[in-house]
């Protein structure tokens, strides 16, 4: 009887699909290659360096330190580590630390020292400049874009608040020696005069030109925080303990919005000047509006 022909057994051919598989992982480590040289090249990835001392410190809270490119005759030069730190939400307070440099900070003091007057308040039914014992300190104001110093300075702020340049006051250079001080008083007008050109203010942000040894520091008596529980409170002077305080220091700039989101007048936004009791206190002011604010 003949015997049919068995069906021959298939045996996979090993060292194909081992070449196989090698084929594939090198495929897929080209491809890895090819994207990580992208994204470096994009700058959207980039490799650890080790740069010893020079490198910047972690900022607190997490927030990424921005270092700014190096000028002289700029000005500019070097800010230390900068982040931003919430406040309060009822007034809405913010103090971005570090946003000028030192140098910024001189420059802006020297420029202003020779033309420094007496401060003055503005009179809520007529909307002029009037004298008053509630504000003793002195100074003055520089134009808007007046160089590039200021200018660069300016667009900073308004990359800060997101408020364009052009909303923006000149900026108010403020010094107040020892014994002076500002009554508790709001930023925004009570008037119709004010409110003509550019609008209500809604914002300001008020930046330290120098550290005060003692006293000085900005308050909010109505603010809806409990001013003990601040970890600077040991260091505030008595009139400092009697709302939510700022302790002034060198380059860092204190923004507060004197209207809410739905644009209503924030009653919580009253704010002022503690007297300086040891040392010297420079400041300088910038108040933005609704609208374009035309110089």
């Amino acid at each position: 009887m003949a015997k049919g022909n068995r069906p021959s057994r298939i045996f996979p051919n090993r060292r194909s699909s081992s070449s196989s598989s090698t084929t594939l992982v090198f495929a897929v480590l080209l491809m890895l290659s090819v994207g990580l040289l992208m994204l470096l090249a994009l700058g959207i990835f980039s490799l650890p360096i080790d740069k010893g001392n020079d490198s910047p410190r972690t900022p607190r809270h997490g927030v990424r330190t921005v270092v700014p490119d190096r000028e002289k005759d700029g000005v500019v030069q070097e800010r230390k580590d900068q982040w931003t730190e919430v406040l309060s939400w009822e007034p809405r307070a913010f103090i971005y630390h570090n946003l000028l440099s030192e140098e910024e900070c001189k420059y802006l003091i020297e420029l202003a020292k020779p033309h420094m007057e007496k401060s003055t308040v503005v009179d809520s039914k007529t909307g002029q400049s009037k004298d008053s014992r509630v504000r003793t300190s002195s100074g003055m104001f520089l134009k808007r874009g007046r160089d590039k110093v200021i200018r660069t300075i300016e667009k900073r702020i308004a990359d800060f608040t997101f408020i364009p340049v052009e909303h923006g006051e000149g900026l108010q250079v403020l010094h107040y020696e020892v014994g002076q001080k500002y009554e508790p008083h709001f930023d925004y007008f009570l008037d119709e005069y004010n409110t003509k050109n550019g609008g209500q203010r809604m914002a300001t942000v008020l930046m330290y030109l120098s550290d005060v040894e003692e006293g000085g520091e900005t308050i909010f008596p109505n603010a809806n925080v409990n001013s003990s529980s601040l970890p600077w409170y040991n260091e505030l002077s008595e009139c400092g303990k009697k709302g939510l305080s700022v302790k002034p220091k060198m380059g860092d700039a204190l923004l507060f919005w004197s209207m809410r989101p739905d644009a209503t007048l924030d009653p919580l936004s009253l704010h002022g000047g503690c007297p300086v009791i040891k040392g010297n206190k420079w400041s300088s002011t910038k108040w933005m509006h609704l609208n374009e604010y035309k110089i």
